[in-house]
């Protein structure tokens, strides 16, 4: 039987009351809580990779004496859960006290490898933290979660991870698009796995309400135990661990951006200090290549959490975090400053990394790269085409003998529809001068071929597929999650009979909920 730990309990200072019932926190990083209990929990997936990882097997984990635990009816040894307090800027707007509403931390695993891992429950119940909510979470949030946490993993993009998922045999009251139409849904609870679940929020509420001492406290116990390589605690240690965060956050969104992922509620809260994908809530791939589009319908009138305003939006919250560490620099305002300059400088470097790459380039060299590579953001934009399809085509049109003369057919089905003769002749002047210019590598059209196949995906999790497998969950059918999760873990091979993965977008999901847009609720 595992046996937890939990070193944020037993090094900083928590609530004193162990009441459940919303209220503001003073004086405390977490409130020790009790998952509540679950009438009939079953388990509908689990991933063996995190498993691993843990060191769980997997007779441990699906017996039921591990359901039990998964669900929040059961303790392993060790376990003491609690919930975070942190606030944050939502929207843009400082939003005050937030904190884990309904999540609850079980405890600390020591892996085999000799990492610490945190295991959290998401829907366990209510926390002081749930406000007006129940703390719980229904099944089609819960499967996006689970599944997209590990498919971004196996994308290479730095995420917090999804060891289990189960249904919790209770419905759960939600009016998805908050337009005053409740239904009740089957419930779920989905196990989280990360080092730690520290946000800018964390920083930010001690900040807010001026307890320094406490801010100090949660800085240092933050590089004693997940940044120990900067060194003791000082003023320039902890302004090297402001540049670190900015830097991994740069790093974390510029991947984003190169596989089409739009996180779609990037408020402070949802940002975490180790610039891993955190909060699954709202999110999407976009189909077609628009700059423009938000997966959230809270933010659709404003559009801040649109895919093409994730850079700057990255660089606006990394600006908040510098504000809620100011005491701990003396108030020197230029220690800011260097963080926000960490922060553009890598993620224009990582941007122009991954994009080069993407088209089979080593690097942009000069401006005429840029230019090129700007050139076709700009064609991809101007009609409906689909990204992902877009870019793993390329590996097809590299290996042409000559430059094309006309759209390579590959290409030509990108489109979401008809477009004008004059877009596609631009399209195909780009495609050539593209091409022209991957003959300038030192290595054959194959290996480009091979590289560009290594970073452009096949298969990644668009809504609509995640849509499908929730339909079918809800009939009682767990297959379609168990496929999904199996396609999405191998997204840059082929996978000989499951094209079907890697579709466009069909017609029926343009506008169907769940696939064109989800609530803060989804």
């Amino acid at each position: 039987m595992p046996q937890f730990h939990s070193r944020f309990i037993e090094s900083t200072p928590g609530d004193p009351s162990t009441e459940r019932r919303s209220r503001q926190v003073h004086g405390a990083l977490w409130s020790k809580v009790q998952p509540t209990p679950v009438s009939a929990p079953r388990l509908v997936a689990w991933s063996p990779e995190v498993a691993r990882m843990l060191g769980l097997d997997e007779a441990t984990l699906t017996s039921p004496e591990g359901v039990q635990v998964l669900a929040g009816n059961a303790l392993w040894p060790g376990m003491v859960p609690y919930a975070a307090a942190y606030g944050g800027h939502q929207f843009g707007n400082w939003a005050g006290q937030l904190g884990d509403g309904r999540a609850i931390v079980l405890g600390e695993l020591l892996a085999p490898d000799g990492q610490r891992y945190e295991l959290q429950l998401k829907g366990a119940g209510p926390t002081p933290y749930s406000r007006r909510a129940d703390g719980r979470a229904v099944l089609r949030s819960s499967i996006r979660e689970f599944l997209c946490s590990e498919a971004m993993h196996h994308l290479g993009v730095p995420t917090t991870r999804a060891l289990s998922l189960v249904t919790t045999g209770d419905k759960v009251i939600r009016d998805m698009f908050y337009d005053g139409n409740p239904e009740a849904e089957p419930g779920a609870i989905v196990c989280r796995v990360s080092p730690t679940f520290l946000r800018f929020g964390n920083f930010e509420l001690l900040t807010s309400r001026g307890e320094v001492a406490l801010l100090k406290q949660l800085a240092d116990y933050t590089l004693k135990h997940f940044f120990p390589e900067l060194g003791a605690p000082s003023k320039e240690t902890y302004a090297a661990f402001y540049r670190e965060v900015a830097r991994r956050t740069a790093k974390l969104i510029a991947h984003w951006q190169a596989v089409g992922f739009v996180h779609g509620v990037m408020n402070t809260d949802n940002m975490s200090i180790l610039g891993l994908t955190i909060d699954y809530g709202p999110y999407g791939w976009v189909d077609d290549f628009n700059p423009g589009w938000t997966p959230n319908t809270t933010d659709a009138a404003t559009r801040r959490y649109r895919f093409g305003n994730q850079p700057p939006i990255g660089l606006w919250n990394v600006e908040r975090l510098g504000a809620a560490l100011m005491p701990l620099f003396d108030e020197e305002e230029a220690l800011v400053e260097a963080g926000l300059l960490e922060y553009q400088r890598t993620f224009e470097e990582e941007a122009s990394q991954r994009f080069a790459g993407k088209l089979g380039l080593s690097a942009l060299r000069d401006e005429a790269d840029v230019a090129l590579v700007n050139e076709g953001f700009a064609w991809l934009a101007a009609e409906e085409t689909d990204m992902t399809r877009f870019f793993r085509g390329l590996s097809q049109v590299v290996t042409l003998p000559e430059a094309p003369t006309s759209l390579p057919p590959v290409v030509r089905e990108t489109f979401y529809g008809e477009v004008p003769e004059a877009h596609v002749a631009r399209g195909v002047e780009w495609l050539a001068s593209w091409w022209r210019r991957t003959r300038k590598e030192d290595v054959p059209p194959a290996e480009l071929a091979r590289r560009m196949d290594a970073v452009n995906p096949k298969y990644v999790l668009r809504n609509w597929l995640a849509q499908e497998a929730i339909d079918a969950a809800h009939a009682g059918d767990d297959s379609k999650v168990h496929t999904l999760l199996d396609v999405m873990r191998r997204p840059f091979e082929e996978q000989p009979g499951r094209e079907l993965y890697a579709s466009k977008r069909p017609d029926w999901a343009r506008s169907k909920p769940g696939c064109s847009a989800l609530s803060c609720s989804s």
